[in-house]
């Protein structure tokens, strides 16, 4: 399934409580969690918590919801994008990862216990790694997904590369589902001024991951 951008405001303005395709989607088909990743051909990011004032996102992340988004990356790495064993990069939620929990506690009280425990599982992580040195070519050169804790500290980095290039893929849902990575562009409506690049990107990524071969 390929889905274009929908404008939430106005839906929910006519009266139907609506967040999203992804909610919908997972509603639908009974998934308990499911994981936004942003992937452009070089680069793939995966995410935590999505849309959340950053006040909240701290209490979001719990060993839980880490654990469990870790397994779906994992696993539809495995089946969708064809990778044996996929190496994941797990960003810290603090400055420099914490700093040894000068800068914040959750890399030693949340992050760094849930990597270690699914490295035990077998599962390829490092981290917890410091966003503001993770996505360099260097960091990059091992890695098949980063996955970031808040929506900003991942996708800025991600679109300042590839705006333009990128998909969203819905991980854990029993099917394959892409979009776009912008939204409904209203002030462009008539003009003749939108750009299709991303909702072609949509459609060839979707058919990688139905063949299982990824993108």
């Amino acid at each position: 399934m390929v889905t274009a951008p929908v404008q939430k405001s106005t839906i929910n303005q006519g009266g139907i409580p609506f967040s999203g395709h992804t909610e919908f989607l997972a509603e639908l088909t009974g998934t308990p969690r499911v994981v936004m990743l942003l992937a452009s051909a070089k680069l793939k990011v995966a995410l935590v918590t999505t849309h959340l004032p950053l006040a909240a996102v701290p209490g979001a992340i719990t060993r839980e919801a880490l654990a469990e988004t870790l397994r779906i990356v994992d696993a539809d790495f495995r089946s969708k994008f064809g990778l044996a064993r996929p190496r994941i990069t797990v960003l810290g939620l603090n400055p420099h990862a914490g700093e040894a929990g000068v800068l914040g506690r959750e890399e030693i009280e949340t992050i760094g216990p849930v990597v270690e425990a699914l490295r035990g599982e077998g599962l390829a992580l490092r981290g917890p790694v410091a966003g503001d040195t993770a996505f360099t070519d260097e960091a990059l050169r091992d890695t098949d997904v980063v996955v970031a804790m808040y929506h900003d500290q991942g996708l800025g980095p991600l679109k300042a590369k590839h705006f333009g290039e990128i998909v969203n893929v819905t991980l854990g849902l029993p099917i394959v589902r892409t979009s776009v990575d912008h939204g409904t562009a209203l002030g462009l409506a008539g003009s003749g001024k939108a750009r299709h690049e991303s909702l072609r990107a949509a459609l060839d990524f979707a058919i990688a991951l139905a063949a299982g071969r990824g993108a």
